[in-house]
């Protein structure tokens, strides 16, 4: 599993290391996850079940953020989307996260 350096932590997420623990060795977990889709699509909503399926133990998404519940997993999405608008005048969200985390890197030299 991979997971996106900034992270996305919704509210009422009690433990998010305990869940990425579990997201990792493909356990049982209650939580909502948003990824980085594979298409042409921007980001993807879905239970964390659907990782205990074996397609994702060999095309692992990049999860960007862990809600506990769809409508809070629904609100980062809408945070992720604001912060690229006024960031990039855009809603570009995967280039938006990309250059996020792109920047970080270089201004830690």
């Amino acid at each position: 599993m991979k997971f996106y350096k900034f992270l996305y932590i919704g509210d009422t997420v009690t433990d998010p290391v305990k869940i990425k623990r579990k997201l990792k060795h493909h356990a049982g977990v209650q939580a909502y996850v948003i990824t980085i889709a594979q298409g042409a699509d921007q980001l993807e909503v879905f239970h964390s079940t659907y990782l205990k399926q074996k397609y994702y133990r060999y095309h692992p998404p990049i999860i960007v953020g862990i809600a506990s519940n769809y409508d809070e997993a629904v609100q980062i999405v809408v945070k992720i989307t604001q912060e690229c608008q006024s960031a990039t005048g855009t809603c570009n969200l995967k280039e938006y996260l990309k250059q996020k985390a792109k920047q970080t890197i270089t201004t830690e030299h």
